[in-house]
């Protein structure tokens, strides 16, 4: 049981090293961009309509790389 407080000891250095490095964030800070839920869900929607406008002019300028390949399966 000697080297259990060895182990405590090594494990907040490495806790602290690794503080340094992320500038003192923690997990949950990554997240805290100052906007609220439903600011993200806009922002996001918002980019969502943006990727997908994209698409949209690739595939109408010939760029049809969506993977829908063989689209008229449907119609009779």
């Amino acid at each position: 049981m000697d080297k259990g407080w060895r182990v405590d000891v090594k494990r907040e250095k490495d806790r602290e090293r690794a503080q340094s490095r992320t500038g003192g964030k923690g997990k949950a800070g990554s997240k805290d961009d100052g906007l609220t839920p439903e600011q993200r869900r806009e922002r996001d929607a918002k980019a969502l309509q943006e990727k997908t406008a994209k698409k949209a002019a690739q595939a109408v300028a010939g760029g049809n790389n969506s993977g829908s390949a063989g689209g008229s399966k449907n119609k009779k």
